[in-house]
Order: C-alpha cells, then structure tokens, then sequence
C-alpha cells in the first residue's frame, strides 16, 4: 500500500487587476491577515490582454501580483481562493468588484493559479475551486504551457516568477540549515482568517 506524501513546499502569490491604487492598498492590508508578511510586489503594469473585466472594475487596468514570505503547502490553494474572493466582496461597490483577485502557488517546479471555472486542462480540489498549471520549470526557467494566460507567458512574467523561485530556494536553504519544529498545517499561523492554520 503507497504511503501519502507531504505536499511541496509554496510560496503563495495573488495576481490583482485594479483600476485605482487606492483599493490594492485595501486589498494588500488584507491579504497579509490571509496570508502573512510581503515578500515583494511588482510594479504595476498596463494591463490590455482582455476588455472583460473593464466595465466591472474600470480602465485603465493596472495589474500587480504580491507574493507572500511564509512557506507553506499546496494544500491551501483552495481556502485560498475562497478567502480571496471574500475580499473582493467586501471591497465592492454597488454590487461591482473594485479589485480582481486571483490566488496562486510558486514552488521549485511548477507555478499553480486558482480559478473558480472547469475546463479541459483544469483539475478539479474540491469546493468549486480548480487548479490550473501556468508554468513549469525547466533547466531553472519558468515556461509556458500551449494554453498559459498571456500575461504569465510575457518575459517579465518568467523574469518576476524565476525571481521568486530563487527566493523561495533561499528560504528553504536557511530553514534547512536551522531546522525549525514543523506543524502540521497547510497555511502560515497569522491572526484573522489565515490560510495556512
């Protein structure tokens, strides 16, 4: 009989489209309860791959992506969508979204997106919550699938995912050099409604 393995390693990661820095402000503030101290978070860039979101959430579209220090496993992916989505809900305005928040997990080998929508190359976690491989590494590079978002394909996606691959390397190097007593749980212990407890 095969025995469970522990799920990898991840730094999590929202990708947000906005209109107005004010409301990623908002959000930022919390999703560090969700999922605990900032790692980084890229500049923000014109965002043009679509006009779907625009009447609900404005233009122009600015999109960032925050990426979150904590090493935790890949199971929290789907409380993680949920939790996101919550924000959005309470950051609305009139019953329209202000901020598109769109979770993911980074590890050494692959980077995931969460998305409430079924589709051939989507796989399924539980609580309507899918799972979506974006980019796989290959000779230490980040690289697209045939059906990769075109925004995660563009090179300063690969250069911003390659960049937290190799702060994720340095994290679990140190945490391997001082072990620190695991527990077992899927996301960081942080006050509020934190994924990884």
């Amino acid at each position: 009989m095969g025995v469970p393995g522990r799920p990898e390693n991840a730094l999590f990661f929202v990708g947000s489209l906005f209109a107005h820095e004010t409301i990623f402000d908002a959000a930022i503030d919390e999703l560090k309860v969700v999922f605990g101290p900032i790692l980084f978070i890229s500049d923000a860039c014109p965002w043009d791959a679509s006009d779907y979101y625009q009447e609900e959430l404005g233009s122009p579209l600015l999109r960032r992506f925050a990426f979150f220090s904590d090493v935790a496993d890949t199971a929290g992916l789907v409380r993680a969508k949920h939790s996101v989505s919550r924000i959005e809900d309470r950051l609305s305005c009139n019953g329209k979204r202000r901020i598109n928040l769109d979770p993911g997990y980074l590890t050494l080998a692959k980077v995931v997106l969460a998305s409430w929508k079924n589709y051939s190359h989507r796989i399924c976690l539980g609580s309507g919550v899918y799972a979506e491989l974006e980019l796989f590494c290959e000779d230490g590079c980040f690289k697209p699938l045939p059906y990769t978002y075109r925004d995660y394909r563009d090179s300063r996606s690969i250069r911003m995912f390659n960049s937290a691959r190799a702060g994720l390397k340095k994290i679990l190097k140190a945490r391997q050099a001082l072990p620190i007593p695991k527990k077992d749980s899927s996301i960081p212990d942080h006050q509020g409604e934190n994924l990884l407890s």
